[in-house]
């Protein structure tokens, strides 16, 4: 039924999206339409085994017991999830990192396998596919007909048929691009964003915990993606290769899952200098929800999200952070990282599922944030970046 509605729409779509500008995806305030900017879906299917078509509490009852991965049977993120919380459409990853020797990490031990399990995590995206949960997008013409797609699915109110979720393929650290001829290779199959660090040490650029500059293959990296025209997500970049970045590369930038230092004391975070040469640069920073990016002195594996007063007034903090160094709505929006190495074990406590990110709008309303403004939060400027980056 997904692939057929999507031939109906082929040649309707751009006109109904630019007809109906945003407004077509508000339903009402209990059913606004979202955008996820960052979800680890296949790290979640490849590495922690789950079956996202599954129920959410099937997922959860068969991980009971377990205690290999940090957040077993507390997962919050399942295609039905999704689709209840009217999420359609997300930035999804690949995600493998290498370690050399020495490196106390969690990865893989050479390039080359670090690119083969990304490669197998495109296979699970591909057979998701087939069986009509996702669809992938990768251009202004795809995201167009997903767009009229979801929204006329949803304005029919079809229960019966599975709406296909719409899928912006990312790569959250380049170590597993062995070569920039494999760079080539990713961008055919439909990569369209890069973050070249992760935790740590990279092959190209240093992440989180870590310092220092780019080596020469970084700024390598750099030059080709903005030739490809690949998003450069800034998110995980150390201070040293953030700055060395924003000098290097001229292409668009986003910042995928990102929270404010000026909240949590932590390099993981934006300080607000980065913060406003973001903005300068028409970026937009999705606000990430893992607990100790939210509330000051989390301790992993002890801390619980209602002793802190974790909650979701804590994800609108840094959303309002930004947008009073904004002075506008226009370069915040919603990069949960549900389910990435954590569930509700370090998520707010009044995140039960990824459903309730429907919560957000009335969070924000209650805040004074204007309905246009939430629409921007919620979607808007999602569309918006990538509308510009894409009509290149």
């Amino acid at each position: 039924m997904a692939c057929l509605a999507y031939l109906f729409f082929f040649l309707t779509a751009i006109h109904i999206g630019q007809r109906n500008n945003l407004t077509i995806y508000l339903l009402n305030e209990q059913n606004m339409f979202i955008i996820d900017a960052h979800l680890d879906l296949s790290m979640n299917a490849m590495e922690w085994n789950r079956d996202l078509r599954q129920p959410l509490d099937d997922i959860r009852k068969r991980e009971a017991g377990m205690n290999d991965k940090p957040d077993r049977g507390n997962g919050t993120v399942s295609f039905e999830e999704l689709r209840k919380g009217n999420i359609g459409l997300v930035v999804a990853t690949q995600i493998a990192r290498y370690t050399a020797p020495g490196n106390p990490l969690q990865g893989w031990h050479s390039p080359e396998q670090a690119w083969a399990q990304t490669q197998a995590q495109l296979a699970w995206y591909k057979a998701m596919e087939d069986e009509g949960e996702l669809i992938h997008v990768k251009d202004l013409r795809s995201l167009e007909i997903q767009l009229a797609y979801w929204s006329k699915t949803l304005l029919e109110n079809d229960s019966s048929d599975k709406k296909a979720i719409g899928y912006i393929l990312s790569l959250e650290g380049a170590d597993s691009l062995i070569t920039l001829d494999h760079l080539h290779r990713a961008y055919e199959y439909g990569l369209r964003a890069i973050g070249p660090a992760h935790y740590g040490p990279g092959r190209y650029a240093n992440g989180t915990d870590a310092t220092g500059k780019m080596n020469e293959n970084g700024l390598q990296l750099l030059k080709e993606m903005e030739k490809l025209n690949i998003i450069l997500d800034a998110t995980h970049l150390c201070d040293d290769a953030f700055w060395q970045a924003m000098d290097h590369f001229h292409g668009h930038v986003w910042a995928s899952h990102n929270n404010c230092r000026a909240l949590v004391d932590h390099n993981r975070q934006f300080s607000d200098e980065q913060i406003k040469i973001l903005i300068e640069r028409d970026a937009v920073i999705g606000a990430a929800f893992d607990a100790w990016m939210l509330v000051p002195s989390w301790i992993r594996k002890k801390s619980t999200p209602r002793e802190m007063n974790c909650d979701l007034e804590k994800v609108i903090d840094n959303v309002d952070h930004i947008c009073q160094l904004a002075g506008n709505t226009d370069h915040v929006a919603i990069g949960s990282d549900l389910d990435g190495a954590f569930g509700r074990e370090q998520c707010p406590y009044d995140i039960e599922t990824i459903a309730d990110l429907q919560k957000i709008p009335l969070l924000l309303k209650k805040r004074g944030y204007a309905d246009e403004s939430i629409n921007n939060i919620m979607h808007g400027n999602w569309l918006r970046f990538l509308r510009k980056a894409w009509s290149n």
